[in-house]
């Protein structure tokens, strides 16, 4: 049987992935090492310890492993980009052993200018899971830097990065609206995110900046406890990235958008998005995974690719 090894390799994390020869995934390995954050013995060791057990074959890797500050920096391809384009800058790291690590390049759209690192591969999956996408649906990957791309003839055309995850994070442990950690109980969550959303769109062209210290207050006057402040917080920056969406014209009301990437974090973009009287965005998980197999088979390093069942989008 032809393999594949697949590596999702990011900042934090890596998963190691063993595809067979028709692109299904046989075990699937997660460990705490992320570019930043590696075993002794570096990428190299990490490499050999998670593969460890696993068939000698082609080994393709994406994400932060292909970064200034990852194994081998790895120029990023051109908007517009598909996985043949990806596979045609592909580059090869000589692991000293007769094997090679291909490292699959990111995108660049100059005209913002933006790029993404790992996020391609993701959005490469979700065309091949649902290759029914209307022309013109913009596909939404919520994270720390949510990428919001655009698709021409299914092919990344353009995208812009919104640091909401990021701004949470700092907003939420190194600034004036940062609180000790407390009980949730009593505290109904889903509310005061929606309070949160509303805020946001309720900005108008000012924008959610001009409503981030109205938390202190609202705080202060007792109508937002202590413990609601991350998810009052959590709305508003999502909020934001709906209300800057249809400000920019990236989105068309009567087009549904698709999610792509963790479940929990998608249901509170899904939630958002109704706050804003849009339509229920289709919601991909794990596109990674196919984004990885079919790069690999655009490059020849893998079989035939998989024939998934597509995904219901919404009517």
């Amino acid at each position: 049987m032809d393999w594949l090894i697949g590596l999702d390799w990011g900042t934090s994390s890596l998963r190691a992935m063993l595809f067979d020869g028709e692109g299904n995934v046989h075990e699937t390995r997660h460990r705490p090492w992320g570019a930043r954050q590696l075993p002794e013995g570096g990428f190299a060791a990490a490499l050999a310890a998670i593969t460890e057990g696993w068939p000698p074959c082609p080994m393709l890797a994406a994400g932060m492993v292909g970064s200034r500050q990852g194994w081998r920096e790895v120029p990023y391809v051109e908007a517009p980009a598909d996985a043949h384009a990806l596979a045609h800058g592909l580059l090869a790291v000589d692991l000293g052993d007769g094997r090679q690590l291909h490292i699959v390049p990111g995108v660049r759209d100059s005209a913002r200018p933006d790029v993404m690192r790992g996020e391609e591969t993701q959005v490469v999956g979700a065309l091949e899971l649902e290759p029914r996408l209307p022309e013109g649906t913009p596909l939404v990957l919520p994270g720390t830097h949510s990428k919001w791309v655009r698709l021409v003839q299914r092919r990344i055309a353009g995208f812009a990065t919104l640091m909401t995850g990021e701004l949470f994070a700092l907003l939420r442990g190194h600034s004036i609206l940062a609180v000790p950690d407390a009980p949730p109980a009593g505290i109904d969550a889903g509310r005061h995110f929606d309070d949160g959303v509303r805020a946001a769109r309720e900005s108008g062209a000012a924008g959610a900046l001009t409503r981030l210290f109205g938390a202190r207050t609202l705080m202060l006057d007792g109508r937002l406890p202590a413990a609601a402040v991350p998810d009052y917080l959590s709305g508003l920056l999502i909020g934001e990235e709906w209300r800057a969406a249809l400000a920019a014209g990236w989105l068309d009301r009567g087009i549904a958008p698709v999610l792509v990437g963790d479940e929990a974090l998608c249901q509170r973009y899904r939630r958002a998005a109704a706050a804003f009287g849009l339509p229920t965005p289709a919601w991909i998980a794990d596109a990674a995974a196919r984004g990885l197999w079919r790069i690999a088979h655009a490059a020849g390093l893998a079989g035939v690719p998989h024939s998934p069942v597509p995904l219901e989008l919404p009517r």
